[in-house]
């Protein structure tokens, strides 16, 4: 990239949840690398830039505290750019998981600061983004998270079970960012691509349905279902395509537990790192009684006081922005109000979908999906432009940061470098 020239393309890349900057390094060495292989025939060359100010405890904040951050942050470097004689004519913005809530959100700022009248926006990238917020599984895990998350994780907790009330209308914030009506849908709308990654298989932290906003998971009995899916050639672990055949293979003999085979194979639930081979992984098991107690103890202590340093910081923030017209959420509060007929029963609108209690009621390994989620899925996948890219990696037990090879250490860069 040369200092010489005027034009930049300015991409901007957001980190998820608990995450920092180097999340992303992965990701941000293979672009460098190909901005020195590559001609772009506009004549901008790429500038790309790495969220810093919205990381760690941060994260706790809110997707709207967040986004107003990462704006922020992009105006501070246009300015910067211009001051070296460079000006922004094109925009790109990648978010991975939680991540991409925020740059769905700064889209909506940029979009209501006119940002978009001078520079063009190009591509908007997410990868394992929960586009919906989070699901209830039937699973004792997945209850215990709908409990904890919105109590310990802040107002990002709230927000991603959709229990906030954003609205003047008391929607949450997730439902008014995929309302068409409002400036996050029509500033997306701006970007001639739009293109999503999702794990099909394998991601407990944002499983396909959200990712891959859709109300259904065809992927839920691939373990049995005989599941066949055929590779992209150059962008492994993408799929072209995937076949279910509409009768399930005879089931595999499965190994009963306590028996040789089973305590060679057994693997416990540990970080990666933490993971341990036969005979150390039967310390582990021997242990896990004593040990999981203790861990479970000192998560939700640190959970405890993530949690209450972030209220202040929201507390601190709120008190100093009461005078403030430019937050967002002053602006739609603004719209709603000017706007009569904006409070719509649900029930009793005719383009509402129906959802019968079947529809609605979870099943043995299906998530519930809440009229609002419906609603979301309905609207985004209405975004003519959207186009969505499947990861399939089995052989993981969490996908999640596979996907963008988050963690080195636990990842296989080159499995997910050709994802980019």
């Amino acid at each position: 990239m040369s200092d010489s020239t005027s034009s930049v393309h300015l991409l901007v890349l957001i980190h998820g949840m608990w995450g920092s900057p180097s999340n992303l390094a992965s990701m941000h060495r293979i672009i460098e690398q190909r901005i020195n292989k590559s001609k772009y025939s506009n004549g901008a060359a790429l500038h790309v830039m790495l969220s810093e100010t919205n990381k760690d405890e941060s994260t706790y904040d809110g997707i709207d505290w967040g986004g107003e951050r990462v704006a922020t942050e992009i105006f501070q470097e246009k300015e910067k750019l211009e001051r070296q004689g460079k000006r922004v004519t094109r925009f790109s913005i990648t978010g991975y998981s939680l991540g991409g809530l925020l740059a769905r959100y700064v889209v909506g700022i940029l979009y209501q600061r006119e940002f978009f009248s001078t520079v063009t926006p190009i591509n908007f990238n997410t990868m394992a983004t929960p586009h919906i917020g989070l699901l209830l599984y039937p699973s004792l895990l997945s209850r215990l998270n709908s409990f904890i998350v919105p109590r310990f994780f802040s107002r990002t907790g709230e927000q991603l079970y959709g229990v906030d009330i954003w609205s003047k209308t008391g929607k949450s914030l997730l439902e008014v960012m995929a309302d068409p009506e409002h400036v996050f849908y029509q500033g997306l709308k701006l970007f001639p691509n739009i293109r999503i990654y999702a794990n099909a298989i394998n991601d407990f932290t944002v499983p396909y349905m959200t990712a891959f906003v859709d109300g259904k998971d065809p992927f839920i009995n691939h373990t049995t279902s005989g599941l066949a899916v055929v590779y992209d050639d150059t962008y492994y672990p993408i799929i072209k395509s995937f076949d279910i055949p509409d009768t399930a293979p005879p089931k595999c003999e499965r190994t009963h537990p306590f028996t040789w085979m089973w305590f060679k194979s057994y693997r416990p639930p540990l970080p990666p790192r933490l993971q341990a081979p036969f005979p150390f992984n039967i310390a582990s098991l021997v242990l896990l009684p004593v040990l999981l107690p203790a861990v479970i103890t000192l998560v939700i202590i640190r959970l405890s006081i993530s949690s209450h340093h972030s209220h202040s910081r929201i507390k601190l923030l709120e008190s100093e922005d009461a005078s403030a017209t430019q937050r967002l959420i002053h602006v739609v509060g603004q719209l709603e109000r000017e706007v009569e007929d904006i409070v719509v029963d649900i029930v009793d609108s005719p383009t509402s979908p129906v959802l019968s209690k079947e529809t609605l009621r979870i099943s043995k390994q299906n998530p519930r999906i809440t009229p609002a989620q419906r609603r979301m899925v309905v609207a985004l996948n209405g975004l003519p432009q959207l186009k969505k890219e499947l990861a399939y990696i089995p052989d993981v037990r969490n996908s999640h940061a596979v996907i963008i090879a988050r963690d080195i250490s636990t990842s296989s860069p080159t499995r997910s470098e050709r994802v980019y």
